[in-house]
């Protein structure tokens, strides 16, 4: 699928991995849609990509309210002329405590609305826009901590990851259905400003045994490929530290 020219929203794009995202996008020639529950730091990635030579608006929007979704998405089609792409990159809370089984339901329901409902929300609202303008592709940020079957600290986040993997792979029929591909890129440790801090907090022999954070921009790169790429659908790639990312056999999982 080609980027330049096409309508891309982004999720969670006001600062982090989901703003590389966007300006990726920006650079390559799509009309980016900076959609983020941050007014100031959306507004922020939105005007540096303008700044850059890009094209961008700005979308004040929670992924895990119903309304704002709806809103979110019909902004693309009806100020923009249409929606081919679509990043689920809005999510986090997993190093928020309490954790599962001590916190609330309310807290901890509140991390899977926004990591597992609210991709599965703005899919869903994608889609029938994308059928319109001819196809479209929908990327999916999961993460490695929905991986496996060790412990994990955030037993809410970890599902909600898993759950948006698996979410992903069974929807490779929508190709062939309505010309939407959806895929999903599964990054470990990136180098965030959170991350830095994490390193700074960190003893020397901590830091020196831990692995390098990934630049955002290596996720950029990833997901920017599975839009391009129209042979992929249902496909996911898990991006270990310091490793090629990888994808999974559809077939086993791994």
């Amino acid at each position: 699928m080609e980027v330049r020219g096409s309508i891309a929203l982004v999720t969670g794009a006001a600062a982090g991995t989901g703003r590389a995202i966007a300006f990726r996008l920006a650079a390559d020639g799509a009309h980016v849609v900076v959609g983020d529950v941050d007014r100031t730091g959306g507004e922020q990635t939105a005007r540096a990509i303008e700044r850059s030579g890009g094209s961008a608006r700005f979308v004040h929007a929670d992924v895990t309210a119903r309304d704002d979704v709806a809103a979110m998405i019909a902004f693309a089609e009806r100020e923009l002329g249409g929606l081919r792409i679509l990043v689920n990159n809005a999510g986090g809370g997993g190093h928020v405590e309490p954790h599962f089984p001590d916190a609330s339901a309310p807290e901890w329901e509140a991390t899977l609305d926004l990591n597992l409902r609210g991709a599965m929300l703005a899919t869903q609202r994608a889609l029938e826009p994308m059928r319109r303008a001819g196809g479209g592709a929908v990327v999916n940020v999961a993460s490695t901590a929905g991986l496996g079957l060790a412990p994990y600290v955030s037993p809410e986040y970890a599902a909600a990851k898993a759950g948006l993997i698996r979410f992903t792979s069974t929807l490779a029929g929508l190709r062939e259905r309505m010309n939407v591909r959806v895929n999903c890129v599964v990054p470990d440790w990136i180098a965030t400003e959170r991350a830095h801090g994490e390193l700074e907090r960190m003893t020397p022999d901590e830091r020196a045994a831990a692995p390098t954070p990934r630049p955002p921009a290596d996720v950029a790169d990833a997901v920017v490929g599975f839009i391009r790429d129209d042979d992929m659908a249902g496909r996911v790639m898990v991006m270990w530290p310091e490793e090629p990312g990888r994808l999974l056999d559809p077939a086993s999982g791994r």
